[in-house]
């Protein structure tokens, strides 16, 4: 099979990663990737490597980032206005970008979905029109889709690319399997996704009581991060936490802030400035730590801690799960019921119930070395042998091969 990932990435991300490299947005399509991949942000790569790992042909794409994107579409005889430099802000659209998205359905439905037959380069050079940057994010999704010829088309940003969209670049005979584990768009229909997999079991059984076929399908660790890394360096951070610090996540600001004044706590994410002066969570912020920075702040600390965005109510779910396991941290995480079935508690991580029982559990496990780290090794084991990208792509492919068929 061939698989396109549709993915996107956070603008502060994107933004540091071109201003620590000067140029790097004039460099080729594969150059750019190559980057963005190293970076280790988000999923990376860890999707791609791992289908053709078991054999199928993969294609990453990033939606929202533009000079990636546009030295694509100018490889491949897409004439486009370049996007301004990473130092500037983003420029507002125009007259003529609002046309081109009331005409961009109507350009895509007569002009790219014959391309699955031979005639795709020319019709792909019937494109080469110049439209505003602010303008072609789906045209060079839909062409870079168009010359891929895809069999499945996972789109792990349902939140950001919308159904309509999708319908758009959706041939017949083409599987769209959706991915998510955030809040749901609102108003969106999802009768064009084949199927929508998700690592929370609460939105699996909305998408099925909505009559979607949903599977579970949990996130991962990529054993391949490790390689990139030199020896073990000395723990020397007793106690960190990476995360979003956003209007999403108020509980967990609250409980960081319980856990402020009473522990070694230090603080690295993104959402900082949002928080009130007198949040003591200024005190201990580090910065941000996107990619390789995250994974050497985990792989640094003896301790650090987990909690679950408030949309994923009594469910365990998220990518810190993995990323703090796999770099061999001990990961102390908020007790959820069915963490049992990719953690076993007190074997593999540590868990809390509250906030003052996290307190209790920070000091103990600081002062018995021999246990925190007993714990910590069995559960970089378990990540790298059990919980990795290898097995979630093969149940991917096991689930699309069962679509393909009709089973």
């Amino acid at each position: 099979m061939r698989v396109v990932i549709l993915n996107r990435d956070y603008p502060g991300f994107l933004r540091e990663l071109y201003l620590s490299r000067p140029g790097l947005e004039d460099a080729s399509y594969a150059e750019q990737l190559a980057v963005r991949n190293e970076s280790l942000f988000g999923v990376a790569d860890f999707y791609s490597r791992n289908f053709i790992a078991h054999g199928h042909q993969a294609m990453e794409i990033h939606l929202n980032n533009p000079w990636l994107q546009h030295a694509w579409a100018r490889e491949h005889g897409l004439v486009l206005e370049p996007p301004p430099p990473p130092k500037l802000p983003a420029v507002a659209g125009n007259g003529r970008s609002e046309v081109f998205r009331a005409s961009l359905g109507r350009r895509l439905k007569t002009a790219l979905r014959p391309v699955f037959a031979p005639v795709a380069r020319p019709l792909l050079r019937r494109l080469r029109k110049t439209v505003p940057a602010s303008a072609t994010e789906e045209l060079v999704m839909a062409a870079q889709i168009a010359e891929f010829r895809p069999d499945v088309i996972l789109n792990q940003e349902m939140a950001a690319l919308r159904s309509e969209a999708l319908r758009r670049v959706k041939s017949n005979g083409m599987l769209a399997i959706g991915q998510i584990a955030s809040a749901l768009p609102e108003n969106e229909n999802f009768a064009v996704y084949d199927l929508v997999i998700s690592s929370l079991p609460n939105q699996v059984d909305w998408f099925r009581r909505q009559g979607v076929r949903s599977e579970l399908n949990r996130l991962a660790f990529e054993p391949a991060i490790l390689e990139k890394f030199g020896p073990q360096p000395e723990r020397d951070i007793p106690l960190s936490f990476v995360g979003s610090l956003s209007p999403d996540h108020v509980s967990r600001i609250v409980f960081l802030e319980h856990l402020a004044t009473r522990t070694p706590l230090k603080v690295w994410g993104n959402g900082i400035e949002r928080l009130p002066k007198s949040s003591p969570l200024h005190a201990l912020y580090q910065g941000q730590a996107w990619g390789r920075d995250m994974y050497d702040v985990v792989r640094r600390s003896k301790i650090t801690l987990n909690f679950h965005i408030d949309l994923a109510e009594d469910w365990a779910n998220n990518m810190r799960l993995y990323e703090a396991t796999g770099m061999g941290a001990l990961l102390l995480t908020d007790w959820k019921k069915n963490l049992h079935e990719m953690f076993v508690p007190g074997k593999h991580v540590a868990t809390y119930t509250d906030n003052d029982d996290c307190v209790r559990q920070i000091h103990a496990l600081l002062s018995d070395n021999e246990t925190r780290e007993h714990i910590a090794a069995a559960g970089q084991q378990h990540a790298i042998r059990e919980q990795n990208y290898f097995r979630r792509a093969g149940e991917i492919l096991d689930l699309a091969g069962k679509l393909r068929s009709g089973a």
